[in-house]
């Protein structure tokens, strides 16, 4: 059941990767526009801050590798950074799109109980 909650754990740290990618430096592309749905002169009116938001998540990444790579060691990073997750999350389905507890809360939330009941 750890393999299980640890494949989860990185695919929730794949899954901010790619936010990074999107929020740094696809963020006025094709692909960022479409992903939030964003008009051209949005998305150049927020570079700026998308970017910072795509550094944030790269601290998530880095923390969810590294409870990784601490093996056993690294129950409590793990399940910290997960928490972050979901309530970053949870915030973002308040205040953003609901679309948001999916993609970024639920994947973390399934990690963080697999985690714990491994």
């Amino acid at each position: 059941m750890l393999l299980v909650a640890n494949i989860l754990v990185a695919l929730v740290a794949l899954l901010h990767a790619y936010f990074l990618l999107l929020e740094m430096f696809l963020w006025d592309k094709p692909a960022g526009m479409k992903a939030f749905n964003l008009t051209a002169e949005q998305a150049a009116t927020t570079k700026v801050m998308a970017a910072n938001q795509g550094l944030y998540n790269g601290f998530l990444v880095a923390g969810l590798v590294w409870g990784l790579l601490l093996g056993d060691a690294g129950f409590a990073v793990k399940v910290f950074f997960l928490a972050c997750v979901v309530v970053a999350g949870v915030f973002g389905a308040a205040t953003v799109s609901r679309k948001v507890l999916w993609v970024q809360a639920a994947p973390a939330a399934l990690a963080l109980l697999a985690l714990v009941f491994a």
